[in-house]
């Protein structure tokens, strides 16, 4: 189990409350002369679920555009350029020019282990985070402090990797100096590792979650700070809109779900009540490596601490 502070956090804080019914009255709308307010209020709840399966199934993707999604991320820089790179959404993120708050945070924690006074002053700070450096605290100790502002991948948990840690201890001391010496804030965060963590609002409809960012990002193959993300994600949208989400998965999954008579759903698939019948998936991973591997996908979300 990772320490809570060095895993990657996510957060569904908004989303259309109505949204599986607006889904499935839209997918009516395409093939009904009636006006959306009619279909909309017409439509039987039973019948919801129908027609998203027919969206999903047939790969009939602009309806699912009626439903939006807003969730916060805390992640790392590493992270932070993955994410962004999905265009169909919208992002507002942390200033790291004009807020440093998880490193003061880092430097707040450090004082509180070594008896010192924390005090703003940067040069200050530089010379407690040189103190650090030298410190005897126990990896584990260490570890707490540097994930007030770092992201630490569980390689160097499991290794117990003290180096890496004090790499970032001291690549903060750097950053800390500059300060000191005058160096902007904007100059300074060049010598900052991409671990450094990172806030972002992020805005996204359901086709672009269904049909490419949780496929591309539960898929074992993905970086393992996103996938934990879109894992911690899936269950948060699963759990407020079932009837959109629990049929989507990683691309193997949607992929197989278009392939059959009527789809099933990620957790029968992770159960083994459900068999996958492609050849092959999107990724080359042959028919009966595909059960494996999203199982060993999903065991990654199982490591981590929940989203909380």
């Amino acid at each position: 189990m990772l320490f809570s502070g060095c895993a990657p956090f996510v957060k569904l804080v908004y989303w259309v409350g109505d949204a599986e019914r607006f889904v499935a009255s839209a997918a009516k709308a395409t093939l009904s002369p009636r006006s959306f307010e009619d279909l909309a209020a017409g439509v039987e709840p039973e019948a919801v679920e129908k027609w998203i399966q027919e969206l999903i199934v047939r790969g009939h993707g602009s309806p699912l555009e009626h439903s939006l999604y807003i969730f916060e991320v805390v992640c790392s820089r590493v992270c932070s350029h993955q994410l962004v790179r999905h265009r169909h959404a919208s992002y507002s993120q942390l200033s790291q020019r004009y807020s440093d708050k998880y490193l003061r945070q880092l430097v707040a924690k450090a004082c509180r282990y070594l008896g010192c006074e924390h005090k703003e002053d940067p040069g200050y700070i530089a010379n407690v985070l040189s103190k650090l450096a030298e410190s005897k605290l126990s990896f584990n100790e260490l570890l707490d402090i540097v994930c007030e502002a770092y992201v630490v991948p569980p390689v160097v948990l499991e290794k117990k990797e003290r180096g890496f840690l004090l790499h970032l201890v001291e690549a903060t001391r750097w950053y800390y100096e500059q300060l000191a010496r005058g160096v902007s804030y904007e100059d300074a965060r060049y010598l900052l590792p991409q671990a450094v963590k990172t806030r972002v609002i992020v805005s996204m409809n359901a086709r672009e979650l269904v049909e490419v960012f949780l496929p591309l990002r539960m898929c074992t193959r993905a970086q393992w700070e996103i996938r934990a993300i879109a894992w911690s994600l899936w269950r948060q949208l699963s759990s407020v809109h079932p009837a959109v989400f629990k049929y989507t998965g990683p691309r193997c999954v949607l992929a197989e779900n278009r392939a059959r008579q009527a789809p099933c759903t990620l957790d029968e698939f992770l159960k083994g009540e459900c068999a996958f019948t492609i050849e092959r998936c999107p990724e080359r991973v042959p028919r009966e490596e595909i059960e494996s591997c999203v199982s060993r996908s999903a065991n990654l979300f199982t490591r981590l601490p929940p989203s909380s």
